[in-house]
Parts: structure tokens; sequence; C-alpha cells
């Protein structure tokens, strides 16, 4: 039987994840990442256990059994005895209610190892995004372009600031970084011939809204196998209410047939966004609380690699989520998993990016603690050759780390590399006890800062939304398994 004063100590909720997704109870064992797959009964069993916890009471079988004809279920003492036996035998092999992970900090090297860049090769921009996080391009700054001397230190520096590391990454990004296609080719070239001099070899990536995508330029992006992620909002309607040209056109129709066309010669992309890629990134907002139409949409167009992103804006704009909106957010993420589903047995599979999760504990543990590295191993680089944590921060002096121009631009702003590096999951009072903490990683550092200007409180709806889509995605890959083993 299990163990249950194994629960005077043992937080579910804080452990062990049991919900109802679709035809399925789970169970996600946090600290193991198992997946259980539950009759009602176990379920029931679990919930009741995590009842008693929540209201202070002892657990015992009196208990369990209290909390179960509270809520109209009704067990009798064979079976609950049973349950237990198998939920014992789940806690003794370790893949249910398995031992909390230490409190282990993540440890790092006193200089940091930057080992990718976002170069913003334009400040400019082409549309008038109405979310844009950018001030439409040019992060509340001038309009300008980099020079091929700032570009050129740029690579210079991940060359020499990614220490022992074979591969590093260079992003271009903007505004639109088409509008200064010239110097990305220069910097490609130089960044190759760079690379092999250092013993090192740069992956190339770039994100565009796709106005500029000629055969010309695809024809290169091909030729020197560098990764894109381009930008579609969804159905037309949607896309050219939010992206729209400076005199208020919409893009729909000049970009869709481009992006189309690019994905089209990249039929094997990564759904993991490895190797060369690409895929398509859209924005939701309160105005498409139904975006699993639009996702659908662009598969429709044969666009096989796609995420969607929720936009993260003030409450005062009109396009920002509101109260209520949770709800039906949440019903078109689980519209969109069975939609999934129906496809794949339809053969008409697509990736959707945040529907991707791992069973095997995925990143390290450093990585599943701290996330994505912004500030001391990714940092963004404005066209004058400024330095900041990440692309969302650029233009915010607080969080400038420095200048490609210092005289030492491998010397780090210490106490912005510090407040980075500290903003891990157990420095997060709100992630520390939440089941979704080693696959959140405790949120976007931009977003939290936008939201609670603090690195360590979170953007708590982002928080839902990622929980939501953690659940869509462990239903889908038990079903996956499923299907496998018939």
């Amino acid at each position: 039987m299990l163990n249950l004063v194994y629960f005077k100590e043992y937080s579910i909720k804080k452990n062990v994840h049991s919900y109802r997704q679709g035809d399925l109870f789970i169970a996600h064992d946090v600290n193991s990442g198992s997946l259980h797959v539950l009759d009602e009964g176990a379920y029931d069993v679990i919930k009741a256990i995590e009842k008693l916890q929540e209201i202070l009471e002892t657990v015992n079988t009196e208990g369990i059994c209290q909390v179960l004809r509270q809520t109209g279920k009704t067990v009798i003492a064979e079976e609950l005895s049973e349950i237990l036996d198998e939920l014992e035998e789940l806690r003794k092999e370790g893949t249910l209610f398995s031992a909390e992970a230490e409190n282990v900090l993540p440890m790092y090297p006193e200089k940091p190892i930057v080992k990718a860049i976002c170069l913003h090769v334009a400040h400019d921009c082409n549309l008038r995004c109405e979310y844009c996080f950018a001030g439409t391009g040019a992060f509340g700054g001038s309009r300008m372009m980099m020079d091929v001397e700032t570009g050129k230190k740029g690579i210079d520096f991940v060359l020499e600031s990614s220490g022992h590391r074979d591969h590093c990454e260079v992003d271009f990004f903007g505004g639109e970084p088409l509008l200064n296609f010239g110097l990305i080719k220069s910097l490609v070239e130089y960044g190759r011939k760079a690379g092999k001099d250092h013993g090192k070899t740069i992956k190339f990536t770039l994100t565009t809204n796709g106005v500029l995508l000629n055969d010309r330029i695809q024809q290169f992006l091909e030729q020197e196998e560098i990764s894109v992620v381009l930008s579609l909002d969804g159905r037309p309607e949607v896309h050219d209410r939010m992206r729209p040209y400076a005199d208020g056109r919409g893009s729909y129709a000049k970009v869709t047939p481009l992006i189309k066309q690019f994905a089209a010669k990249r039929p094997e992309s990564s759904p993991y966004a490895l190797g060369t890629y690409y895929y398509v990134r859209g924005t939701y907002t309160h105005f498409n609380l139904d975006f699993d139409r639009d996702v659908l949409h662009m598969a429709d167009l044969g666009i096989k690699q796609i995420s969607v992103e929720p936009v993260v804006a003030s409450p005062k704009d009109a396009y920002s989520f509101q109260e209520g909106d949770l709800e039906k957010i949440h019903e078109a993420y689980d519209r969109l998993g069975e939609e999934l589903l129906l496809r794949r047995a339809q053969d008409r599979d697509f990736n959707f990016f945040h529907f991707n999760i791992a069973l095997d504990q995925g990143p390290c543990m450093i990585k599943r603690l701290s996330g994505c590295g912004a500030g001391h191993e990714y940092v963004a680089i404005s066209p004058e050759g400024d330095l900041y944590p990440c692309h969302q921060f650029v233009g915010q002096e607080a969080y400038k780390l420095g200048s490609l121009y210092d005289e030492n631009p491998h010397q780090l702003k210490d106490e912005v590399v510090k407040s980075f590096r500290s903003a891990h999951v157990y420095s997060k009072p709100l992630c520390r006890e939440c089941w979704a903490r080693f696959a959140c990683s405790g949120g976007c550092h931009a977003a939290n800062v936008s939201f609670t200007q603090s690195l360590t409180d979170v953007y708590t709806l982002g928080c839902e939304l990622q929980k939501k889509r953690l659940e869509v995605a462990f239903y889908l890959k038990v079903k996956e398994i499923q299907q496998d083993l018939m």
C-alpha cells in the first residue's frame, strides 16, 4: 500500500501534476519527467491526497474516502487498497512521487562565455506592426543601419567570447534585416572565413517579415544554409489588421506567396529548430482568440513548421488580453491539439512549435533552471555596437552590458551579468512551487521585466499559457506513444 506518511513532507501540487485532457487522465512527475496514463480511480485518489494536503490535514485512507465522497465519488476499501498498491509500486521505482530535485544553483565560469549574438543590422522596418516591441523597428531611437565595421566587430566578438566552444550562432535581426541585405552578405562571407581561422563554425539565422524575400535573396539563404524565421499571423484579415505597411495597406498578399515559396524549399526542416531550418512565427492577440484557426490556415497553405505566440502588451493596448480571455485561449489550444491528432491520422501532419516536448528531461539542469542564457551566453548588438542581454532589451540603458567599441568589449557589465545569472527558477518565489518550473525555466526575462519591472517576479499570464501548452503537449506525446504501440 502507498506509504501515506511520505506525504507529510512531500507536496503533490508542487511535484506531480495530474489533469484530464481529452479522453485521458494524465500525471506528470515533475522531478523524474515521467508521464503516466491513469484510470479515473487512480486520478481521483491522487487528487484527494492533494486536496488533503491543501487543507493541512493528515493524509490517510479515511481522509481520502471522505474527500472522494465530497466530490460525489464512491470507492470501496478493496478498490482503494488496489489503487494505493499500484501507486506505491510507481513510487518505489521512482517514476511517480519521485524525490524532489535538490536546489542546486547553476554554476557558471567567472568570465561569461557568449556563444550566440543577435546582430541588429537594421533599426528600421518596411512594416508598421501594431504590437511591435521594437517601436516599429527603431527601438526607441533613430532609424539607422549597422555598418560593416560594427558588423565585423560583432562577428569577432562572438568568435573570441565563445571560448572553448567549437560552434557559435549569429542571428540577423531588426527591424527588418533584409533592408540591409548587402551587409548580411558581407558578414556571412567574413564570418565563414573568420570562423575557419578560429577553428570554429558559425551558424547563421535570420528573422524576416518576408516583404523583401525575392528569388535572389531566397537563393542566397539556401546557398549559405541560413536558418530563417518568417513572420505571418494567419488568416488575411488577422494578419493585415496587425501587420500593415506604413500607409495602412495590409501585407498578407505580398508576403504569403513568398513565404510559401521559401517553405517549399525546406520540406525536411527540423521541428525543434535544429540544423538548417525554417519556421513561420505569428502572434495572436485579443482580436483573434481563435488563433487555432490561424495555425490551421497556415498549415493549409503548406507551411509545416509553425509557431504562434501570445502578444505581450500593455493593458492599455486594445489588442492586449482582457479579463475572460484565458478560457478562450485554453479552448483554442485544446482544439488545436485535437486537430493535430486528426491530421496525423490523415497523413496531413504539421509541427506546432509549442507542442514539442521531450520525455528524456531535455536540456541539462542548468538550462532547465535558467532558460535562454540572455545576458551572459547570448547578447544582442545594436547598430551602434552597444551590447544588451537580448533583442527585447535593446535601447534600455539600465540593461546595457557594454559596447563593441569599449577598450575591452569582452568585459561585460558585471552587475547586469549577475542579475541575469541569478534570475533562475529557485530565485523566483512563484516558480519554486510550480509544477512547470523545469519546462518553463521561469519564463521570458523580457516579459517578466515588462510586467513586473523585475527579473525575479514573473509574468503570471505567461505562466498560465505555458502550463496549458505543456498539458496539451504531454497529451499529444502520450497519444503518439500509444499509436506507436498499436
